[in-house]
């Protein structure tokens, strides 16, 4: 019996009809509830990516780093596949390097680690996924060669 059969029994009976049943909401993977809502404009950042960028700006005041920039380069990985990274940054002993931020480990896609590491074997610099911890701190980890 479909919940339309059951009201209409009940009101043929002069009962109340019961509420519609409310279906719980589908349980979220780690990487679903990390993964970013929607697709913003290429030039727009993430709330996670303002924090990075906040930081990187106090790195540089502090020395640690001489430029950063974002979505500066898309690169062509192979035909029609293609890896935008969200920063590069040039660290202080001039070394050039992509960081792309995640909000956990578990946010990294088997298809972006992919796309990463055969981006880190076509480059001559280095690439990094940054995760953001719970002190407000920053963990680099580095993906490939």
């Amino acid at each position: 019996m479909t919940e339309e059969d059951l009201a209409a029994h009940h009101a043929k009976r002069g009962r109340p009809t019961a509420p519609p049943a409310v279906k719980a909401p589908a349980k979220q993977t780690l990487l679903e509830v990390h993964q970013a809502k929607g697709r913003l404009k290429s030039d727009e950042m993430t709330k996670l990516e303002r924090r990075y960028a906040a930081y990187l700006d106090q790195q540089k005041l502090a020395g640690a780093i001489k430029w950063w920039a974002f979505e500066l380069v898309k690169l062509k990985i192979a035909k029609n596949t293609h890896i935008t990274l969200d920063f590069f940054v040039l660290t202080d002993l001039d070394e050039l390097q992509a960081r792309d931020t995640k909000a956990h480990r578990k946010a990294v896609t088997d298809d972006a680690l992919a796309k990463t590491k055969v981006a880190a074997e076509l480059c001559p610099w280095r690439f990094f996924y940054v995760y953001e911890r719970e002190d407000g701190g920053w963990d680099m980890e580095q993906v490939g060669r």
